[in-house]
């Protein structure tokens, strides 16, 4: 099979994915094998690339995998040949730790992620256990699917995470591939939405999918946030979140790494009051499943940008610059 493959670490700009035939891989007990069909781009796949997130190595890369069953393991039961799956994020978990146990699998200290501790979705072809697939609800074509997978359900957790209720407002910081789907669930639970984005086009983007008041990281918006998501590679957003958020509000920081160190905090500025910061760390099935499920009733539909798979790093280039209009996804097969 036709794959793009990570063998070492380096920048983006220096195009480190490279285009290799490798074997197809073979389903094993309780597997599936996928045929995919598109594969979402993520600043996850970033960082791994660039060396702030540790995976193995070589990979195939891609954890928004939209596809269909070509072959079964022995004993599956959940799937058909021809089904239309989705592959996200979480790969695997022990199931039997107090966090599997407890409802945190995503916290599991074997928790395997798709693409980066296993091959994923840059690739004609890619093997997943069946209980860590997806049906893909049919209101959604392949390429708005792809990004539901992690954008939109890592986007939900954050979103459960902030406790946002009907009424308040709600900060977004970044307007990227995640924050342009949570501000359409947002707005269907009821609530108001700041954005502060540096980019002109993802602040139209933003008021063209319900934003009442956008800006800059550093503007002050009309009111306080009752709660806010900083979905920003960098450490300065977290200052300028706290100093807008209203007392006992919380602060959600969506991202694995940051780029550089969250400068020092003046504690009765940014912290008092009972102010919260939470880190979110990988998802759930269960955000997956219930996000597919909710995002199909809203219905959100994605803004989506296509590459060919053998564009893969110009794709990232344009993610990291910032200039993909929500969405980037490499379609695979047709």
């Amino acid at each position: 099979m036709k794959a793009m493959a990570l063998r070492e670490t380096s920048s983006i700009e220096k195009k480190p994915l490279r285009m290799e035939d490798l074997p197809d891989p073979v389903p094993g007990p309780g597997e599936i094998l996928v045929k995919v069909s598109v594969c979402g781009v993520c600043h996850t796949e970033l960082d791994e690339i660039e060396g702030r997130l540790q995976s193995r190595l070589p990979v195939v890369l891609g954890h928004q995998v939209v596809g269909k069953v070509a072959a079964l393991g022995s004993g599956v039961k959940r799937f058909q040949l021809g089904d239309r799956v989705g592959i996200a994020w979480i790969y695997s978990a022990c199931g039997r730790c107090h966090f599997c146990q407890g409802g945190n699998e995503n916290l599991c200290s074997d928790f395997k992620g798709t693409g980066c501790h296993a091959n994923g979705g840059y690739a004609q072809y890619t093997v997943v256990s069946e209980d860590y697939a997806y049906l893909i609800p049919q209101i959604f074509s392949d390429s708005q699917a792809a990004p539901l997978l992690c954008a939109g359900a890592i986007g939900y957790r954050d979103l459960m995470l902030s406790g946002i209720k009907k009424g308040q407002t709600l900060g977004l910081f970044g307007f990227g591939a995640s924050a342009h789907i949570v501000i359409q669930a947002a707005k269907y639970l009821g609530c108001e939405v700041f954005v502060f984005t540096r980019s002109e086009e993802h602040r139209d983007l933003a008021r063209k999918l319900g934003a009442s008041w956008t800006g800059a990281p550093e503007d002050q918006p009309p009111g306080k946030l009752n709660c806010a998501i900083d979905f920003t590679p960098v450490g300065e957003t977290v200052a300028n979140a706290l100093s807008v958020l209203e007392k006992g509000g919380r602060l959600i920081l969506a991202v694995i790494r940051k780029k550089n160190s969250i400068p020092p905090l003046d504690y009765a500025r940014h912290l008092w009051d009972e102010k919260e910061i939470k880190s979110v760390a990988n998802i759930t099935r269960k955000d997956a499943e219930d996000f597919l499920s909710l995002a199909a009733e809203i219905p959100i539909i994605p803004e989506v940008e296509e590459f060919q798979l053998a564009d893969a790093n110009q794709a990232l280039l344009l993610l990291k610059q910032g200039k993909i209009q929500g969405s980037g996804v490499l379609r695979v097969a047709d």
